[in-house]
């Protein structure tokens, strides 16, 4: 298979496998990106989180705004820039990040189990740091 012809198939096949496992998810995507981001990056801003997301400005603080109101997310008067709030995660946004990545995380093996056999295992686990290798790598693009 060729280059072009390998990326398309993988582009199709991640695409299946992140739609696949959304549906386990109980939160809308953007409230659990942005809990994700905090989660691995810190104190972020609204507008660090749209950047990230590759959303709008609007459309990130709509998200904040109902993570704030639930008590997932805290805020504090950014350091350097008066008019900026950094968003915290907090204790119970951890939790309910972590709650949700358990969630994924047991659908998905339980789908492995039951659709690929050993060998299929373990090729699949041989291939999950090529995969991240990669994504690495189109980071920086």
């Amino acid at each position: 298979m060729n280059r072009e012809d390998l990326a398309e198939e993988l582009r199709l096949a991640v695409g299946q496998l992140v739609r696949a496992v959304r549906t386990a998810d109980t939160m809308p995507p953007g409230e659990a990106a942005v809990l994700g981001y905090l989660d691995r990056d810190g104190p972020l801003t609204t507008a660090d989180v749209a950047q990230r997301r590759g959303v709008s400005h609007q459309s990130a603080a709509k998200a904040v705004k109902e993570l704030l109101a639930r008590g997932l997310l805290r805020t504090e008067p950014h350091p350097s820039d008066g008019r900026k709030l950094l968003l915290h995660l907090t204790p119970e946004g951890g939790e309910r990040l972590s709650e949700e990545r358990r969630r994924r995380a047991d659908w998905l093996g339980a789908a492995i189990g039951d659709a690929l056999d050993p060998e299929q295992r373990d090729t699949l686990a041989a291939a999950v740091p090529l995969l991240s290798r990669l994504a690495e790598h189109l980071k920086g693009r």
